[in-house]
């Protein structure tokens, strides 16, 4: 049981939160929920031991292993992918090590009687308990174990970790999480940049291996599948939910709307109040009452309203001119770089108004293709956009291609068209761009700010074609749903890359599925693929 007592976080005269108070059950699967800004982040990193509060503190047992999977993997490029996943086991190879070292300098002290010879003989017991308390481990043995299990073939094993996608480092350092056995395991958004047969791992692996789990997540489907219990931290404070993601939903509003009724109430005996010692202030009979009443207004605990942004927002794309029948055909595409092929002979005709989804693991060819057919890489075969093909294209480094001096607002400005010129304020807002924050540079933004610049900038250019490769990642679940919308009612032609599998519900009726060097075409649904695949991809990433 892990105990969070009192935990405080002040920058400057701001305070984050105050006074949290919680516990961590052992087999709790808790989400950390909170809009941008709330402090989640920072009390996870509070609870790992990474960050020092204001006040209060995290109390657990000595031998408590909390495992931190940061939102920016740390993963190092000087090793090999085996010695980066053996770090799971530094503790147990610098206590061994420890060990050694005082029982040489026993052997060769002679100060038996010292003060600082009893000092090491303590250490040597202490350590000693430990360290022969743990079950005997091939740990070698076991680092093969979990790598292979997490889809690593054994000629990956002294490859550098940096030749690796970002999908592949969370697998790595996810085995290095399961091979600690921790008590607690802390996850900061860990299904961005990873595909969506890591997240269907990642979900088995979180229900029925791992012990207690914190995690934090705008995939809405990824949450609601692994846990039991929701903390909302919200104006400084926490409120605990023994509910999963969507049940908790429900709960907060019931909450709020309580909470409206108590304000509501509040505010109307306040308004009596300083009506009666407005009206008898001056009556010598009534001086108490109103001396009564004052105290109480001084005294009194103004109840409040917890935000939530019920803002809503409907956003459709500009018209733009019919395409022709088919904006994209390819003919017997290949790829490859250098002697590794990433797909050949593939072929795919999307016809317009379609709307379609390209899965498959990370490195298979899924954005190597979309490259392919925006002209930014060579590739034998063919490969043409149709008539009148007006193509809106969101990459991974869509974000990098702004002016850096233009403002926020200037960067929407330029390119909004129409009515919608009058709403820029509000989709700005949608996607967390609000007050003084659409007046910032864009050389000034963060990297998830920027790619929520490009997507609001995409969403103003009249296009028919569509294609957005991982468009959700930095955004929050209400800025997926402005997006989802307008995809939604969107008429054009829609190619699709995304992990997000509540986002992609609804959305596509075709599927490409890009594996073993081919492109392989299902006329049905993602939702359909999904379910079909679900169980033979979850047998495929099972640990052993």
């Amino acid at each position: 049981m892990i105990s969070v007592n009192g935990l405080t976080v002040e920058f400057s005269a701001r305070t984050l939160f105050k006074d949290v108070n919680f516990v961590i059950n052992p087999n709790d699967k808790i989400a950390l929920m909170g809009k941008n800004g709330a402090g989640k982040s920072t009390m996870m990193k509070i609870i790992a031991g990474l960050q020092t509060p204001s006040k209060g503190n995290v109390q657990s047992a000595p031998d408590t292993v909390i495992a931190y999977l940061p939102q920016h993997l740390l993963t190092e490029d000087n090793c090999t992918v085996f010695e980066e996943t053996s770090k799971a086991f530094g503790q147990i190879h610098a206590m061994k090590t420890e060990m050694d070292e005082l029982n040489k300098q026993m052997e060769t002290r002679t100060d038996y009687e010292s003060e600082e010879y009893m000092k090491i003989i303590e250490r040597v017991t202490e350590l000693g308990e430990k360290y022969y308390a743990i079950e005997e481990v091939n740990y070698d043995a076991e680092v093969e174990k979990a790598l292979l299990g997490l889809g690593f073939k054994r000629s990956d094993f002294t490859r550098s970790t940096g030749e690796f996608s970002g999908g592949w480092r969370m697998r790595i350092e996810l085995a290095k999480i399961l091979l600690q056995k921790p008590d607690l395991v802390l996850l900061d958004e860990p299904t961005n940049h990873i595909d969506i047969e890591s997240v269907i791992w990642l979900e088995d692996f979180l229900k029925n291996k791992a012990k207690a789990v914190i995690v934090i997540s705008h995939d809405k489907t990824f949450i609601d599948n692994i846990t039991n219990r929701t903390i909302e931290v919200t104006m400084g404070r926490i409120y605990d939910y023994k509910a999963n993601y969507t049940h908790y939903l429900e709960l907060r509003q019931e909450r709020r709307a309580q909470q409206t009724k108590a304000y509501n109430d509040q505010q109307k005996w306040i308004k009596d109040t300083k009506l009666f010692i407005e009206q008898f202030k001056g009556t010598y009979s009534k001086t108490n009452q109103v001396s009564s009443r004052q105290r109480m207004l001084e005294k009194l605990e103004i109840i409040e309203i917890d935000e939530i942004d019920n803002s809503s927002i409907s956003l459709r794309f500009p018209p733009s001119q019919r395409s022709g029948d088919y904006p994209v055909k390819v003919e017997n595409m290949t790829k490859a770089y250098g002697d590794k092929v990433i797909f050949k002979n593939a072929n795919m005709s999307i016809a317009r108004g379609e709307k379609v989804t390209f899965i498959g693991r990370n490195g298979e060819g899924k954005s190597t293709m979309i490259k392919s057919i925006m002209g930014q890489l060579d590739f034998e075969g063919k490969c043409e956009l149709g008539h009148n093909a007006k193509v809106g294209y969101f990459a991974q480094n869509e974000a990098s291609l702004m002016d850096p001096e233009l403002t926020v607002f200037e960067t929407v400005d330029r390119v909004a068209e129409g009515e919608i010129r009058t709403q820029i304020k509000n989709i700005l807002g949608a996607f967390m761009f609000s007050g003084d924050a659409i007046d910032k540079k864009v050389q000034f933004l963060s990297g998830g700010e920027r790619t929520r610049l490009a997507m609001v900038k995409l969403l103003l250019e009249p296009v028919n074609v569509l294609i957005l490769d991982e468009p959700t990642n930095h955004l929050d679940l209400k800025s997926k749903d402005v997006l989802k919308e307008a995809l939604m009612k969107f008429d054009g032609t829609l190619i699709l890359v995304s992990h997000d599998r509540a986002f992609l519900e609804g959305l596509s009726n075709k599927v490409f599925e890009f594996k073993d060097q081919r492109v392989i075409e299902h006329f049905e649904t993602i939702d359909e693929f999904m379910e079909r695949n679900r169980l033979e991809q979850l047998k495929h990433l099972d640990l052993a």
